[in-house]
């Protein structure tokens, strides 16, 4: 017999501004005010539905947009949503719009002001072995979500060396629930193996390639284990990811196409085309500019054709601009650098603001395709943007893309703008 949906959840106060109208004619209101503002939303009946039964905790950026215009004066809670923090990386979050207006700014001259301090987001205790409850799963996909939240806002450096107690104990958790049937043991497997991905991203952006790598593996291992093709399709991205990084490049393609081929029951048409952007970027990596194009081609159509809300929940990240700078680090492998720079561009701009590592990320591809193009004024005015944000983003990966372009842009050292920029990163450096 079926379990009785839980009430508590539902969304009271935004069945309550739908009023008398049915579902489907409050999800053409919606779609009006999108168009009133310049948003493009597909709500429907369905999606109202969602809301109303509390499956979507927090909207998406654009529709959050559409909804404060719909009803000014008002705040999400008073639409009955959950704050964004809360609910890092579920499905209703996915890389729905970008702010119309964001841009790069450039960093003054002079020495840059010290980075104020920061309070890292504590981690959740994972019960000991021998007290564990009946839902331990619950614990680590909360570390998962803080880690993430942690991730988007200030990059890996400063987190990875805090979060392996907490996979260890996880770990200690699996065998409690091996061979258990039921949901509960399927989640905390599951749970464990985004526990491993998220703390090899954290090894994979500062530099520790070795161990990103041992942690992917990993959780290839428990998705395998599990029979869960979400998991395993998450293990071969982010591999195929780590493959291009470390030029690899067979290995990226073998690792990107295995994935897709897990995800194709998903039907998450998003999930689908970031595995194709990653296939693309080893075809890149390999030379093959026709391989690359038919890649990149097929991930902006499954871009275009699925929607957010039917992606897995680590998918967040993966909007319009995550894309777009997947495809600038293509026409870079490729030695096409000012194609390469004009999607790095686009990239920055589109970027949500919430995830400041990955527009840290996008402007320091932008300046280095500038310098490599030959236009070293554009590129140390990016790179001394992309300096700035590092006040507050701690990633080796940027870190080092910056110290590659400063040594292209040595040969220009007369240049003012080139001069205030390797004054900059050395002042830093020191």
């Amino acid at each position: 017999m079926a379990a009785p949906p839980d009430r508590s959840r539902r969304n009271a106060a935004f069945r309550e501004l739908r009023g008398s109208r049915s579902p489907g004619e409050f999800a053409a209101a919606v779609r009006r005010a999108a168009r009133e503002i310049g948003e493009q939303v597909s709500c429907d009946a369905r999606y109202v539905g969602r809301v109303e039964a509390g499956e979507i905790r927090c909207p998406n950026y654009a529709y959050e947009r559409v909804f404060l215009h719909m009803f000014p004066g008002r705040s999400l809670g008073d639409l009955g949503f959950e704050p964004r923090a809360a609910v890092r990386g579920r499905r209703a979050r996915g890389g729905g719009g970008a702010p119309p207006h964001t841009s790069v700014r450039p960093t003054p001259p002079g020495k840059p002001a010290d980075p104020p301090p920061r309070t890292l987001p504590p981690l959740p205790a994972l019960p000991a072995r021998a007290r564990t409850p009946g839902f331990p799963e619950a614990a680590v996909a909360e570390a998962v979500r803080r880690i993430r939240l942690h991730d988007d806002r200030h990059g890996a450096d400063d987190l990875y060396a805090r979060v392996g107690g907490t996979l260890r104990t996880a770990r200690a958790l699996l065998p409690e629930t091996a061979g258990r049937p039921g949901s509960d043991a399927e989640r905390l497997h599951a749970a464990a193996g985004e526990l491993a991905l998220s703390v090899g991203w954290l090894a994979h952006d500062s530099g520790r390639f070795a161990d990103a790598r041992s942690h992917y593996a990993e959780a290839l291992a428990t998705a395998r284990l599990a029979d869960d093709p979400a998991l395993e399709a998450h293990a071969f991205s982010n591999t195929a990811f780590l493959a291009r990084d470390t030029g690899r490049a067979h290995e990226a393609v073998r690792a990107s196409q295995a994935g897709r081929r897990a995800a194709a029951a998903l039907g998450c048409d998003r999930l689908g085309s970031l595995l194709a952007a990653r296939e693309a970027g080893g075809w890149a990596l390999l030379g093959d500019r026709g391989a690359t194009r038919e890649a990149l081609t097929a991930a902006g159509d499954l871009f275009a054709r699925g929607g957010a809300d039917d992606c897995p929940e680590w998918m967040s990240f993966y909007g319009e601009a995550e894309l777009t700078g997947l495809e600038a680090q293509c026409w870079a492998a490729l030695g096409d650098h000012s194609r390469a720079a004009e999607c790095a561009r686009r990239a920055v701009v589109l970027q949500d603001p919430h995830f400041a590592r990955n527009t840290a990320l996008f402007t320091a591809e932008l300046a280095e395709n500038l310098a490599a193009a030959g236009r070293p004024d554009e590129a140390a005015h990016a790179a001394g943007s992309a300096l700035a944000l590092l006040a507050d983003v701690r990633s080796a990966r940027v870190r080092a893309m910056l110290d590659g372009t400063a040594e292209r842009l040595r040969r220009w050292a007369g240049c003012a703008e080139v001069e205030a920029f390797l004054m900059n990163l050395g002042t830093v450096s020191a």
